[in-house]
């Protein structure tokens, strides 16, 4: 049996801003998530497919699911652990 889809809890819309901006909004709103809660990232810079894992892999957070449509890309991230 598959494991049910998480549902974003939270959305973070960077569409047409380019890097860092993307990726520190993203580290942001994150910090101040409660552990279990989703973030969906809408994103247009192509970077953010190479940094926005990259800055993922130095938290205890996971991106659930990545997917992209015409130039654009939603990021699916679990919070799994602050420190607030």
């Amino acid at each position: 049996m598959d494991e049910p889809k998480k549902e974003a809890t939270h959305r973070l819309d960077v569409l047409g801003f380019f890097c860092p901006v993307p990726v520190a909004e993203a580290k942001q709103a994150l910090s101040s998530m409660a552990e279990g809660s989703v973030l969906e990232v809408l994103a247009s810079d192509p970077e953010t497919l190479h940094d926005l894992p990259m800055m993922i892999e130095r938290t205890p957070h996971a991106i659930v699911d990545v997917k992209q449509d015409q130039g654009e890309f939603t990021f699916l991230i679990e919070v799994m652990k602050n420190d607030n």
